[in-house]
């Protein structure tokens, strides 16, 4: 009986060595082509936010390891839609069995959960995923500068932060548009100088008014589920 209990044992942590493996694979030849992400132009805000997910330090990974450690799957839960969360719940309970094998087991069993945790959650965002990043990543100030505000419980120095990157942004492509707005009509060359500045100054600034009238569906971290308050665009 100890034989046969070993060896269910045994193939229990073979089939999560194989499952662990084949994710990875899959992740690494179809991550970016099954789960494509927003366009290029919703900026760095959707990189920092993409990258905040889905690294060893982000919120989804450190909710997971309390989970496995508490036993709870429905602190992750929230984090998933409703529809992956059979799922999610059946890794869960897969990696619990598991990780009493011993601490090679361990390993591989919670690596396994945070690898689906953090697929299923991008991809329900929308959001491409090609496998954990390292802890510490540069996310730039503005996603830290979130989190610290839900910290403290005020926003004050994150609108500050941000008020002050607009305002930059919105004056440097001001003043290179304004500077060039008065040309000879039969300089062409100059009249495309203006044209490329006035582009990208109404470009960002239609850009900024997105962001800023975007009603949010649950999403956490920059996917597509968004939508436009007002209708209307300014094409070139």
């Amino acid at each position: 009986m100890t034989s046969n209990w070993m060896s269910s044992r045994w193939v229990q942590l073979l089939f999560v060595m194989a499952a662990f493996g084949l994710e990875r694979a899959v992740a690494r030849m179809f991550g970016s082509d099954l789960w494509p992400g927003a366009g290029a132009e919703a900026g760095l805000l959707l990189l920092w936010f993409s990258a905040h997910c889905d690294t060893m330090d982000g919120p989804v990974v450190l909710l997971a390891r309390q989970a496995l450690e508490e036993k709870n799957v429905n602190l992750v839960l929230p984090w998933v839609r409703p529809e992956d969360e059979e799922q999610i719940r059946h890794t869960f309970e897969h990696a619990q069995a598991v990780r009493g094998l011993g601490p090679q087991a361990r390993t591989l069993a919670d690596r396994h959960f945070l690898e689906t945790l953090v697929r299923v959650h991008r991809a329900g965002e929308g959001a491409p995923y090609s496998g954990l990043k390292p802890a510490g990543l540069d996310l730039g100030p503005a996603v830290p500068a979130a989190d610290r505000a839900l910290q403290s419980g005020s926003a004050k120095a994150l609108t500050r932060l941000l008020a002050d990157a607009v305002t930059a942004g919105v004056q440097s492509r001001f003043e290179a548009a304004l500077q060039k707005k008065t040309f000879e009509p039969n300089d062409v060359a100059a009249g495309r100088r203006y044209v490329e500045a006035y582009i990208a100054y109404v470009h960002y600034v239609e850009k900024v008014w997105e962001a800023a009238s975007v009603t949010a569906s649950p999403s956490q971290c920059g996917g597509q589920h968004r939508s436009v308050a007002a209708p209307g665009g300014h094409h070139h």
